[in-house]
């Protein structure tokens, strides 16, 4: 449902998609993310989307006008996945807040995967 602010002037209509887009650019250029996933896993299989799709991935929920976000992403092989997580609900969170002059009441992040790239080998890996 798109989020209506009013006014002296009129309306501004922002829908749901754009919101989405707009998180998962934040979150995209967070060091550690390599992308967003799909938000239905199935039998193991995570469908990974670029850029060219911000909005997927994206879960956007606007309640008592305060936006809840929900990121489904998958992560780097060899990062804090705490700290990937927290530099993205603090980035989107400001991004979002910046732009579209909205409250953020939650940014939930649910890393679905991490993906092991030939840079990412030269982490140690650590039991």
């Amino acid at each position: 449902m798109p989020e209506v602010i009013k006014n002296a002037l009129g309306r501004i209509n922002i829908s749901d998609s754009v919101i989405a887009s707009l998180a998962g650019a934040a979150a995209i250029e967070c060091y550690g993310v390599v992308g967003m996933a799909s938000r239905n896993i199935q039998d193991g299989i995570a469908e990974l989307f670029g850029w060219d799709s911000m909005d997927k991935g994206i879960d956007v929920d606007i309640e008592n006008n305060e936006i809840i976000v929900n990121i489904y992403m998958q992560v780097e092989y060899g990062v804090k996945i705490n700290e990937v997580a927290h530099n993205v609900m603090e980035r989107v969170k400001y991004s979002l807040e910046r732009n579209v002059s909205i409250p953020v009441r939650e940014v939930n992040v649910h890393v679905q995967g991490v993906r092991v790239t030939k840079d990412s080998t030269q982490y140690p890996v650590v039991l």
